[in-house]
């Protein structure tokens, strides 16, 4: 009888293994990207304006990044398994995997961040950025829900 028992191959198990923990998700691959965009978008444009101004300059802004978006997207809710029908719409919904909400006040508050939550939750996305534009730098005021990651 042959004693040398057969040993699986390990090679690249390892790596395998950190792949699958540290592969992307498409919704944190274009978060970047989102926020480079608002930065450029406040570079120009300042503080001040009104929200309609920074969601104008932000769609100019995403599509040159060649990110795919829709704006004013409807978000459909349902209560006990019945449709309520629209229940919010969406500022932006970028690349299909990432809710973002513009604000442009002089602070965000724990109500803005609950509402985004429960937009992600209703949707179905799993990521959402509230913006607001009059924080300055604007990155002081993005803040970053998840829902379900």
């Amino acid at each position: 009888m042959n004693q040398q028992t057969q040993q699986p191959n390990a090679e690249g198990a390892e790596d395998t293994q950190r792949t699958q923990k540290e592969q992307p998700r498409p919704e944190n691959d274009c978060s970047h990207a989102i926020i480079g965009a608002a930065v450029e978008v406040q570079r120009v444009l300042g503080v001040g304006l009104l929200e309609s101004a920074y969601s104008a300059a932000l769609a100019i802004e995403l599509a040159e990044r060649g990110l795919k978006f829709d704006r004013e997207v409807p978000i459909w809710g349902k209560y006990k398994e019945r449709d309520l029908g629209v229940v919010y719409r969406a500022d932006f919904v970028v690349e299909n995997t990432v809710i973002v909400e513009l604000k442009a006040m002089d602070g965000v508050t724990e109500l803005h961040r609950a509402q985004l939550l429960s937009y992600l939750r209703m949707s179905g996305y799993r990521l959402g950025l509230l913006v607001n534009f009059h924080a300055f730098p604007v990155v002081k005021g993005i803040h970053r829900l998840v829902n379900k990651l």
